[in-house]
């Protein structure tokens, strides 16, 4: 215990005289708790819509201002022909199309069924698909409310739907955001920089130092761990704290369910980081190769596409992604008010994953080197 602290209090002592690691420690997390939630956002507004209006009627203006007072559409182009329209699209000029036929507004006066026409712009496929989505909604609404505005004796709808949305309620974008930035922050900054240590004491020369000393691989590999679990941590209550003062953010659940999956993920991304350093020969290669592998976990982890929705062999190898289970867990608990009993299978596959890889970073270590 006493070679332990003496090697503590060197880590700590090395971070504290570094010009700039202080600072990133800092400044990181702020950023990316304050930036990207903003700009790395999946709602879409100031969609381009071109209406083709063949009925000029009351209600079909109406229909028309009700979409642009949505606040997701805007108004750009109202087109006399589908040909002349699709020349918008083509252009870029137009992301969707409605198409409203002749006598809309008759038929709906009348209580008969109508039909519109969406075409939206797929080239970006997430953008058409939410401005079709969004258009849909817009006309569902409308026509409920003009059925409730009409007559007695016009027909009820066959069959209502009622939707409840259960813990996002309204479908904000950034509680389902910021706590899966908050594990990106951790694996990034308890990934990278384990990964950046042993080698840079390769390249500087202390390695050969400390491998004639008695220090046991085990201690050293502790030695080298444990501030950077310190550092998960304080990271961690920074970003709780940024959430809450800039987004109004907090956990349905409790902080020390995130506290305990975040002791395994941090023990488990250091240990990986230690992994690369060892068999790394230089502080390039030790970065591209952190590069390589966090892009991986970042794409196969849920964080911006379901992992359900990915084909068979992309969840096969997202099941062994631990920043996957971390990001189920945070959203969980910030989200559900999940507890540990309800998150048996993220504990699992994290504990196997922070022994494996801690086991796996001792064993690496050469002391011979």
């Amino acid at each position: 215990m006493k070679t332990l602290r003496f090697l503590l209090e060197k880590e700590f002592k090395q971070m504290a005289r570094h010009s700039f690691l202080p600072k990133l420690i800092v400044l990181f997390p702020t950023l990316m708790m304050c930036l990207l939630p903003w700009a790395a956002n999946l709602e879409v507004k100031e969609i381009h819509l071109g209406v083709i209006d063949r009925d000029h009627s009351p209600l079909s203006n109406r229909l028309t201002h009700a979409l642009e007072a949505s606040g997701y559409f805007r108004l750009v182009a109202f087109p006399e022909s589908f040909p002349r329209a699709l020349e918008g699209v083509t252009s870029g000029a137009t992301d969707v199309l409605l198409d409203i036929p002749p006598r809309f507004g008759e038929a709906l006066e009348r209580g008969e069924g109508t039909r519109v026409f969406i075409a939206p712009n797929s080239v970006n496929g997430t953008k058409g698909e939410l401005a079709a989505v969004y258009l849909s909604a817009i006309l569902k609404e409308f026509s409920v409310a003009l059925r409730a505005a009409s007559s007695p004796v016009s027909p009820a709808p066959a069959v209502e739907v009622a939707t409840l949305h259960r813990f996002n309620a309204r479908l904000a974008y950034k509680p389902f955001m910021v706590p899966a930035l908050m594990v990106m922050l951790m694996m990034l900054l308890c990934g990278f920089l384990p990964a950046l240590n042993i080698v840079g004491e390769k390249e500087s020369g202390t390695i050969e130092q400390i491998n004639v000393t008695p220090v046991g691989k085990f201690t050293f590999i502790a030695g080298k761990l444990i501030p950077y679990w310190l550092v998960g941590f304080a990271v961690l209550t920074y970003s709780f704290l940024l959430a809450w003062l800039f987004y109004d953010i907090v956990p349905v659940g409790r902080f020390g369910t995130i506290y305990l999956f975040a002791l395994l993920f941090v023990f488990g991304i250091a240990g990986f980081g230690l992994i690369v350093s060892n068999h790394s020969a230089t502080m390039q290669q030790a970065m591209f190769v952190m590069f390589f592998f966090i892009m991986i976990f970042v794409l196969m982890s849920g964080f911006f596409s379901p992992i359900k929705s990915m084909p068979g062999w992309a969840r096969a190898i997202a099941a062994f992604n631990p920043l996957n289970y971390f990001v189920e867990v945070v959203r969980g608990v910030y989200l559900k008010g999940s507890g540990v009993g309800d998150m048996t299978r993220p504990l699992l596959a994290l504990s196997s994953f922070a022994v494996i890889m801690n086991a796996w970073a001792v064993w690496s270590y050469r002391k011979s080197r």
